[in-house]
């Protein structure tokens, strides 16, 4: 191609960021110019022009990084138990500090279920500063419960269908929470795993290091670290292979 026509490629890219590989090719067919979709994809990968619709905005990624401290995400994980009965569990993490907010599980996560224990997070934890509340599609989640959040002044942010990296940072925390205790663990019923995931989460916000924080615990996010400690060291057992080291 012609210098003349790559600029021309270029400058349609920049000035129409919705406009896709094709759509541009069918504007250059339109001034007479006949150039390929790939060879249009390839020039506007190499001068770092990604596809449409985000050529010129922020990508999710970098909204999330943006936007982290008023940022709480939101999902449901299953446990099976021991007498094949299966439970829900809801939980919020808050995107900037990683601090995870565990609920009561249930074995009919309706309506009610969900907005009660919205209403329990806030009387609980306050959470001022949330602006965004991001959650998947997932029937659980009712009017009633989008409605509470709306009138706390948090816009509900609803991510695509089939798209679980679009809550990355919910599902990450099942992942952990899963490897760390429940694939090891012989739930007996509702109020045992509700004592397990209380006594996980207390360790996870207090004490577990975070790398996605600088390996602080999401409680001490931002202090400085403790002095160094001495020779003697106690070990303090959380729950069944997990453990706490303490300065004595």
């Amino acid at each position: 191609m012609s210098p003349q026509v790559r600029e021309l490629i270029t400058r349609l890219a920049k000035e129409n960021p919705r406009w896709g590989c094709v759509r541009i090719q069918g504007e250059l067919r339109g001034l007479g110019v006949r150039v390929g979709a790939t060879t249009i994809r390839t020039l506007l990968r190499h001068h770092g022009l990604g596809p449409a619709p985000r050529r010129d905005g922020p990508s999710w990624s970098e909204f999330l990084r943006a936007q982290a401290e008023g940022v709480l995400a939101c999902d449901f994980f299953t446990v099976e138990t021991a007498f094949l009965s299966t439970l829900y569990v809801l939980f919020f993490i808050e995107v900037g500090t990683r601090r995870v907010h565990v609920m009561t599980s249930t074995r009919n996560p309706d309506a009610s279920y969900t907005t009660q224990q919205a209403r329990n997070l806030y009387m609980a934890e306050g959470l001022p500063s949330v602006r965004d509340l991001i959650r998947d599609r997932d029937a659980k989640f009712t009017r009633s419960f989008d409605a509470f959040f709306g009138s706390e002044g948090v816009r509900v942010i609803l991510t695509p269908v089939r798209a679980p990296k679009a809550n990355a940072f919910a599902e990450r925390w099942v992942r952990t929470v899963r490897s760390e205790i429940l694939d090891w663990t012989i739930v007996l019923g509702r109020r045992h795993l509700d004592r397990l995931l209380s006594r996980y989460v207390r360790h996870y916000n207090s004490h577990r290091p975070h790398r996605g924080i600088g390996l602080a615990p999401p409680e001490a996010r931002g202090t400085d670290p403790p002095a160094s400690a001495g020779s003697k060291i106690q070990r303090r057992e959380v729950l069944a292979g997990i453990n706490e080291y303490l300065a004595a």
